[in-house]
């Protein structure tokens, strides 16, 4: 950590980005660290390729997270968080990659270790929880809107306590941040609290979509580009279905395999698809996802591939026999 922070304090004008389509993490995290950096009198910029989820826009800070980047030469170093390879920034990751400093700060173990500098934790329960040490190291005290930011990338990582990723750090950590003011009933009102009709549609469509393995050990969802069209709904309204899956009695794995782009094929019939896997904790999905190129924790991983619809189940099929 004390190379990466006199690293920070050297620079003047730092990019703080986080992976795309950002779950609660990557958006607290970004948030976390930006408004730290902004605190301080740091010029940073607030980035991520994708629209912020309106479940996190109630964030303090969010309106400031731009999908917009300057030349690469403009910024002094950038600090990327909750990605596990520099990919994940979305399109514009060759623009990020030529910034003169990159810094690296993840929880993923299938992290792959790009940047120049890196700080990896596996062990810890999002990357807000290795924000939440940076921060005093960089001699800023905590406020309410920051505290806010860590306390929500922490309560959306750890699944609001119930992932097998809780450690005794989520739970200080959000008493900690409590104490700065934070109002967790607030927060999970809008994190949890209401959805729209859209997204209630949504998840009828994608609970009739469930396909269960002959040996019952894995539950495969699907959601496609029509089901959004049809739904009035956004891949962010995605977020969270894959539980149900997972809550189906003696299912080891849920799968949710969600169509990507505009939904149109190369030609032969292959689109592009992400997959995310949810385990019980018997089972190491990152594994499987790393065969593929992607990455995670063992409970929880994900990864992208182009093919067909059919191929991807049967590959996950063939997958659950050895479950």
């Amino acid at each position: 950590m004390n190379p990466i922070i006199q690293r920070i304090k050297a620079a003047g004008r730092i990019l703080v980005a986080s992976h795309a389509e950002p779950d609660g993490d990557a958006v607290g995290s970004l948030l976390a660290l930006g408004l730290a950096l902004e605190k301080s009198g740091r010029r940073t910029t607030l980035y991520n390729a994708s629209a912020i989820p309106a479940v996190y826009q109630f964030l303090p800070g969010a309106a400031r997270i731009t999908r917009q980047l300057e030349a690469p030469e403009v910024y002094d170093a950038a600090v990327i968080l909750d990605c596990g390879d520099i990919s994940r920034l979305g399109p514009d990751w060759p623009q990020v990659a030529q910034i003169r400093l990159i810094i690296n700060i993840d929880h993923h173990l299938t992290n792959t270790g790009f940047g120049h500098y890196q700080l990896i934790d596996g062990e810890a329960c999002a990357t807000a929880e290795i924000i939440h040490r940076l921060i005093p190291q960089l001699g800023i005290r905590f406020d309410r809107d920051i505290a806010t930011a860590v306390y929500t990338g922490i309560l959306t990582d750890t699944g609001s306590f119930r992932f097998a990723n809780t450690n005794a750090a989520a739970f200080a950590i959000s008493r900690e941040m409590a104490e700065c003011g934070v109002d967790p009933y607030h927060v999970a009102q809008h994190v949890f609290g209401s959805y729209s009709l859209g997204r209630i549609k949504l998840l009828n469509l994608a609970l009739n979509s469930i396909e269960i393995s002959p040996n019952g050990k894995l539950s495969v969802m699907t959601v496609t580009r029509g089901m959004l069209a049809e739904t009035g709904t956004q891949p962010e309204d995605v977020d969270g279905l894959i539980n149900y899956a997972r809550r189906i009695e003696a299912v080891k794995v849920a799968a949710l395999i969600q169509e990507q782009g505009d939904g149109e094929t190369d030609g032969v019939g292959r689109t592009r698809f992400h997959v995310s896997l949810r385990s019980d904790g018997t089972v190491d999905v990152a594994a499987w996802a790393g065969a593929f190129g992607g990455g995670g924790h063992f409970g929880a991983a994900g990864y992208q591939v182009e093919t067909s619809l059919a191929e991807i189940k049967a590959q996950l099929t063939r997958w659950s026999v050895e479950m």
